[in-house]
């Protein structure tokens, strides 16, 4: 919990720096129309890995599988769209490594550990 306040604290700080940094380079309008974009860009691409990632899913769960990569891609894309909505270039760079899936490859066995860490510490429950 602290370090989701650090963050809460830190990554605006960041994102006004580098806006502010951006608007005396590039311009105040070139700047709206690259948070724009990269707003609906990112909206875009959400969607269609997240599609794409459900009719997994559901061909894992077709043939008896658990859709357990399948989940964790979800929770990526989810977590990733979130950020490129969330105007800022910090958090577009952020959104787009958790958006994209050769990227994605690198982060997943990193989320599946800390679940399993917050598993064993019985933060979160299992209920059968």
């Amino acid at each position: 919990m602290r370090y989701l306040l650090l963050l809460l604290i830190v990554i605006p700080a960041v994102e006004i720096a580098v806006l502010l940094l951006s608007g005396r380079t590039i311009g105040v309008w070139p700047t709206l129309l690259l948070i724009i974009s990269t707003g609906l860009i990112g909206a875009f691409l959400a969607k269609q890995q997240g599609l794409e990632t459900l009719r997994k899913a559901q061909e894992q769960m077709r043939y008896g599988q658990l859709p357990g990569d399948a989940l964790l891609d979800g929770i990526c894309i989810l977590i990733g769209g979130t950020f490129l909505l969330t105007p800022g270039f910090v958090s577009d760079l952020i959104g787009l490594v958790l958006l994209l899936p050769p990227t994605r490859k690198i982060i997943k066995p990193v989320l599946l550990k800390m679940i399993r860490n917050m598993i064993d510490k019985r933060k979160i429950t299992i209920i059968r």
